[in-house]
């Protein structure tokens, strides 16, 4: 409790390890509450946490309490699925999809992600386990960076038409991207342009917490 009192002064941290796949991993306190960091990003709780609550309310708390099962390619400590569980009170099926065993111990030790009772965790790479599922799913969270990096998989054209053959009819795809540079700026503005704009409706909100573009995409049918 006094680390958590003092936090609002300044960060305290209070576990750091090295994971093979995602380097330096560090929970803190930081403004009365923990987070999960890499070296040089948030990856749960936090900013993490608001980006992704943000685009969760774009789409629509109401539209996503009735759903059946939800989808989180790179869960990291579980913030968005503690968004859906806790303040939307989403109680339908949650499959987690992470590829790194030491972020899921570390969420389950300080962030109690193992008490969530209707959330499945699967270690897998993100691209592997989309090309092996046989589900459909009604919500599609797409949370996956090492560090500040975003794989290229994630933008090409089999890794989107796969995503969107598993999106259920009027199904969402809620994506979380980084834009550094120009390059990552003019990579999205590809994405959103060539995207199906028959069958599906797509919106950016950029400018989240800086960095940070969400993509929203309903299916129309």
């Amino acid at each position: 409790m006094i680390k958590k009192i003092f936090s609002y002064l300044i960060p305290i941290k209070i576990y750091e390890t090295k994971s093979s796949l995602s380097k330096s991993i560090e929970v803190t306190w930081a403004n009365g509450e923990l987070v999960l960091d890499s070296e040089n990003a948030n990856y749960s709780y936090g900013s993490l946490q608001r980006i992704l609550r943000l685009g969760l309310k774009n789409i629509g708390f109401e539209k996503i309490v009735p759903m059946k099962h939800i989808l989180v390619l790179g869960v990291a400590g579980g913030s968005v699925i503690k968004t859906l569980v806790d303040e939307i009170k989403y109680k339908g099926k949650i499959t987690g999809v992470e590829i790194d065993p030491e972020i899921i111990k570390i969420a389950n030790t300080y962030f109690k992600l193992d008490e969530v009772k209707n959330l499945e965790i699967v270690i897998d790479d993100a691209f592997e386990f989309v090309l092996k599922t046989k589900a459909k799913y009604d919500l599609i969270i797409i949370d996956v960076f090492q560090d500040t990096t975003m794989p290229n998989f994630l933008f090409e054209t089999f890794f989107i038409n796969r995503i969107c053959f598993l999106l259920k009819s009027h199904g969402f795809i809620l994506f979380n991207t980084m834009l550094l540079n120009e390059s990552q700026n003019l990579r999205n503005k590809k994405y959103v342009s060539e995207f199906f704009k028959s069958e599906f409706q797509i919106k950016t909100i950029p400018r989240v917490e800086i960095h940070n573009e969400l993509i929203v995409i309903e299916k129309m049918n």
